[in-house]
């Protein structure tokens, strides 16, 4: 029987203001390189680092939840200027966290 995937938790932060700096100047590269660079890119990972800071403010570490919190809450966001989804926003997040943290995302590592 296989074994459950382990919860993966963040440090606690310590700077959420910082942490949510970084999360936007990486997300922002991340989607310009991704595709194209558009103006709409640079507002995306606004709103998307805004939400980490403040789920980070509020104690949350895990993150499964912050992915969860981003995708629910960029639903309002309007992404007819993009090739993007929230979707796509929410993993790419966790995927920037998860390299920052050194831990390997490919295949269930």
């Amino acid at each position: 029987m296989s074994e459950p995937i382990q919860a993966i938790t963040l440090p606690t932060a310590e700077n959420a203001q910082s942490e949510g700096q970084w999360l936007k100047a990486s997300l922002h590269t991340w989607l310009d390189q991704e595709f194209i660079p558009e103006k709409v890119n640079e507002d995306i990972a606004n709103k998307a680092a805004q939400i980490f800071v403040r789920q980070r403010m509020e104690g949350e570490n895990d993150l499964g939840s912050l992915v969860i919190a981003i995708v629910t809450e960029m639903q309002a966001f309007d992404f007819s200027q993009s090739f993007y989804g929230e979707f796509a926003i929410a993993n790419a997040v966790s995927d920037l966290l998860l390299d920052s943290l050194g831990i390997e995302r490919c295949c269930g590592q």
